[in-house]
């Protein structure tokens, strides 16, 4: 028997939004380092977006 079908897209969305998950925490705890919390909220950003394109992309 043949798997037709993958939950890859599901997968890779919650892994990128776990991620920006991190990059927003990173954001938030980074009180005195505005270096540190601009890291942070690019990691967000970007993981958010490729997230998007992860569920898009491997959608059927």
């Amino acid at each position: 028997m043949e798997t037709t079908s993958t939950d890859r897209s599901v997968g890779l969305g919650i892994f990128f939004v776990l991620i920006a998950m991190a990059g927003a925490g990173a954001m938030l705890g980074a009180e005195a380092s505005t270096n540190l919390a601009a890291a942070g909220f690019a990691g967000a950003v970007a993981a958010g977006c490729l997230a998007v394109v992860a569920i898009h992309a491997y959608a059927e």
